[in-house]
């Protein structure tokens, strides 16, 4: 296994500070502006020269891009320019690779600094052998992307039966239901409070029992664990902000909600799988034109047709009768993504430890 030289980024790269963006903004432009998250404009300027490579330096500090033309960071953003010891995609996918939030020092916004960019090493063989690298990566990486593909489309294909299942069953009571507004057949709905201090574990422990769960979608919202609960009775919640705005879980155990996670507290006549399903089913008001957004008042106001409780069970029997071969499906699928991932990060530590190549 071959041993490549190494180096320190800050000998082999150039890494360009982002400006405030309000002198050289344009619709006009011709420039992308970059922020740490993509595109957010065009400019009539740029800071960076083609080819270059994206990091955050406050925000989304772990997801580098990167550009093949002259584009203007702006001040949470770096752009990492390499010399001519460096091919621009073998700095990119050295990027990718690199574990940034391990330089996180920050207590609340991720953030980088440049001192410990410029410290960082990489190791750096010939030229030759970087472009190898590159095409192996890239190779492999497309196969992966084309797996990835067929496994999105199979996910968007249950979405869409898991749709037609719940229409069928929740939206075709040819006006026999009653029509109500969610405030009027639930105990409670309020969103999420700030983390609690002092009393907070990322792990479950003997004191620290009650999770904790946050506006996200991933490992369905588990944010932490604290020792007291402000929810004690079966209930749905709903992400209240972000790309996951809307997503709804069933909640059985106590919990802590945090910040911009809506709950919903059903009242005696409400099944709660039922409540979950009428929810799923029709998308409630979002608003936000950047970032979508989902209110308490907006939720207050949801209106759907009621029917009695025992109608409500024997629907969700019969929703849950044919989900649960999707479900099932969803599951497989997410795993697969996962593994997917983690395949990439696997080819891409190979390929910076000379086991690729």
């Amino acid at each position: 296994m071959p041993t490549y030289p190494t180096y320190k980024l800050g000998d082999v790269a150039e890494i360009i500070n982002g400006k405030n963006q309000k002198e050289v903004v344009s619709p006009q432009g011709k420039y992308p502006i970059y922020g740490s998250g993509g595109i957010i404009g065009w400019a009539t300027g740029y800071l960076c020269k083609e080819n270059s490579t994206i990091i955050g330096r406050k925000g989304t500090i772990d997801s580098p891009i990167f550009v093949n033309r002259k584009f203007w960071n702006v001040d949470t953003a770096f752009g990492i320019q390499p010399s001519e010891k460096v091919l621009p995609r073998y700095l990119f996918f050295f990027c990718k690779s690199f574990d940034f939030k391990k330089l996180d020092k920050s207590t609340t916004i991720p953030s980088l600094a440049k001192r410990d960019l410029l410290q960082i090493p990489i190791p750096l063989p010939p030229l030759a052998t970087q472009h190898a690298i590159v095409t192996r990566i890239e190779t492999l990486f497309a196969e992966l992307d084309k797996a990835v593909q067929h496994l999105r489309t199979a996910q968007q294909q249950i979405k869409t039966y898991r749709q037609a299942v719940l229409n069928h069953w929740l939206n075709n009571d040819e006006g026999k239901w009653e029509m109500v507004k969610l405030k009027d057949c639930t105990k409670k709905i309020f969103a999420g409070g700030d983390v609690p201090k002092n009393n907070f574990s990322e792990i479950k422990t003997e004191k620290y029992r009650i999770p904790i769960y946050a506006n996200a979608v991933k490992q369905k919202g588990l944010y932490g664990y604290t020792d007291v609960s402000r929810v004690n009775e079966p209930c749905v919640t709903i992400a209240g902000r972000g790309s996951g705005t809307g997503h709804t879980e069933i909640r059985e155990e106590p919990f802590f909600p945090i910040v911009r996670l809506i709950v919903i507290i059903p009242s005696d006549n409400l099944n709660n799988s039922f409540l979950k399903y009428m929810v799923d089913s029709k998308t409630m008001a979002i608003t936000g034109s950047a970032i979508p957004q989902l209110t308490v008042p907006t939720v207050e106001e949801y209106e759907f047709s009621l029917p009695p409780l025992a109608e409500q069970q024997r629907i969700v029997k019969e929703i849950e009768s044919r989900l649960s071969q999707a479900t099932a499906s969803e599951t497989y699928i997410e795993n697969a993504l996962q593994q997917a991932e983690a395949l990439r990060q696997s080819i891409l530590k190979k390929a910076f430890s000379g086991e690729l190549v």
